[in-house]
């Protein structure tokens, strides 16, 4: 499974469990229309951490990264490991 498709169906089953995957943009900006909040980006970025082994202490985390799945896919491609983590 690619990154994309993991953070929708994390997001998917998170924040919006009633709305069929295919109406969920990849570009959907999630913070501008209310799909995540802050304490909802600490619950994206924990399971980050936890399911990725993102090492969140070593990134300067910009909101920016966090606004849309498509952008939150790009972080991980980049963001550094703190160990090799489920895929």
């Amino acid at each position: 499974m690619d990154y994309a498709q993991a953070v929708k169906e994390f997001v998917l089953r998170e924040f919006l469990p009633d709305v069929p995957a295919d109406d969920l943009a990849d570009d959907l900006d999630l913070m501008a229309n209310g799909v995540i909040d802050s304490l909802g980006l600490l619950k994206v970025i924990a399971w980050l951490e936890d399911r990725y082994g993102v090492d969140t202490d070593a990134v300067d985390l910009d909101p920016e990264s966090f606004t849309s799945v498509a952008a939150i896919a790009a972080f991980l491609t980049d963001a550094p490991r703190e160990h090799v983590g489920a895929e």
